[in-house]
């Protein structure tokens, strides 16, 4: 049974507010630096922009990130549901998340997705020029015949692109409520979890195993509309959807904040070494199918993905807990940089092109520069601006010049 105020108790705390904040500037990190990459070899996957001078080998760092850090963002973003649904109310938290993630989101499709789809088809597709608007209307929307010879990834070209996350977090968000409605007057209540090895082990042997039959039929980078329209790469998708519900579970129970030292150090420990030595080659990457060796990298692979979530969560919790107001505005900057990066990133792999240096040089380039200019423009334009934050974010609410207190406001509006 969970405690009736543990919701409440969420955000009374600066410890909580301060080690999430840290975490989500690193995860949005890895988020970055995984697209700065994909123009530069080592990934199967679709990419805007070809560049086939000098590649760099980033596959074992795409294995080792894509592992992990959407499960860990899934976890983090789950844990405040219920903390939104208890303060709003049903209407107001329905409203609220159509707003905040079904506005971009349907920005992202209509507008945003179909210009980088666009970019890619003049570029890199090989076919003759065609206006923005025939693209749209033909090749976007499927309104014509499919191209001779076409390239793909899909039928029509119309997609979410890397907007599949915000979509998933408005399903769940949904089904959430769904469930506290349907359960409002029953006993019925979420599986406890807390952060002990017996619990950690047969919570990787459970999604471990989910994971390897998924994976016999729908490989690692196999993407589909799951239900016609929730674009779902299904290979991850028992790791996501086991990483939400604990994210639930901790916002009653607060697990997160009370992962025992040597749990906490354990986990961090297997989860380091087991990407060590994926890095290093150790381990035979699998994408898919029956065998062993499929069977073995669900494992490994859950294992590396359960151990460093519950070990960042530990190390940010105890060692990584300061509330700068530097880190502040970043953590703040965070969802916004989440939708624009992509572009961004994509004009700078362009510009790349017409210059002969490793791809590696590239993707370090690519990767700090697309960070910078996308933080740039998410506190200096768009989240300055209301009709652009209410596009790239959500919120009409905008930083007005010269105010840097909002943060420490809101917070100490929230332990009120």
């Amino acid at each position: 049974m969970y405690e009736k105020n543990g919701v409440e108790n969420i955000m009374k705390t600066t410890t909580r507010i301060s080690f999430i904040d840290n975490l989500k500037i690193f995860l949005s990190l890895t988020v970055i630096a995984h697209h700065a990459g994909q123009a530069y070899g080592g990934s199967n996957g679709f990419w805007y922009v070809k560049d086939y001078w000098e590649p760099a080998n980033l596959g074992p760092f795409f294995g080792v990130n894509s592992a992990f850090n959407m499960s860990l963002y899934f976890l983090i973003s789950a844990y405040f549901i219920p903390f939104a649904l208890e303060k709003k109310g049903s209407r107001e938290f329905l409203k609220d998340r159509f707003n905040r993630l079904g506005i971009p989101l349907l920005f992202g499709f209509l507008i945003l997705i179909p210009c980088l789809m666009y970019f890619y088809y003049i570029n890199f597709r090989g076919y003759q020029y065609i206006s923005f608007w025939n693209y749209y209307t033909t090749i976007y929307f499927g309104g014509g015949e499919q191209p001779t010879n076409w390239t793909g990834p899909s039928w029509p070209d119309m997609n979410f692109g890397h907007l599949w996350f915000i979509e998933h977090l408005l399903l769940y968000s949904i089904l959430y409520l769904v469930w506290k409605l349907v359960t409002k007057k029953s006993k019925i209540r979420f599986v406890n979890f807390t952060a002990t090895h017996l619990s950690l082990v047969s919570f990787v042997v459970i999604v471990s195993i989910i994971t390897y039959i998924v994976r016999i039929k729908y490989p690692i980078d196999h993407w589909m509309g799951l239900l016609g329209i929730i674009q779902t790469e299904l290979a991850h998708l028992p790791q996501y959807v086991s990483f939400v519900l604990v994210g639930l579970i901790a916002a009653r129970n607060k697990w997160v904040q009370n992962i025992p030292r040597k749990v906490g150090v354990l986990w961090l420990l297997i989860g380091t070494v087991l990407s060590t030595l994926y890095l290093l080659g150790y381990i035979p990457g699998s994408r898919g199918g029956t065998g062993s060796r499929a069977m073995f990298y669900a494992l490994y692979e859950t294992t590396l993905c359960t151990g460093l979530g519950v070990g960042l969560l530990y190390l940010f919790h105890t060692k990584l807990n300061k509330g700068k107001e530097l880190l502040r505005k970043l953590a703040e900057n965070t969802y916004t940089v989440y939708i624009i990066h992509i572009p961004i990133l994509v004009l700078l792999q362009y510009g790349f092109t017409y210059f002969h240096i490793s791809g590696s040089a590239k993707f370090l380039l690519v990767f700090v520069l697309g960070t910078f200019i996308s933080h740039l423009c998410s506190y200096y334009i768009i989240r300055r601006v209301p009709v652009f934050s209410m596009v790239f974010s959500g919120t009409s609410k905008i930083i007005k010049t010269g105010n840097h207190s909002n943060f420490n406001d809101r917070n100490r509006g929230a332990r009120g």
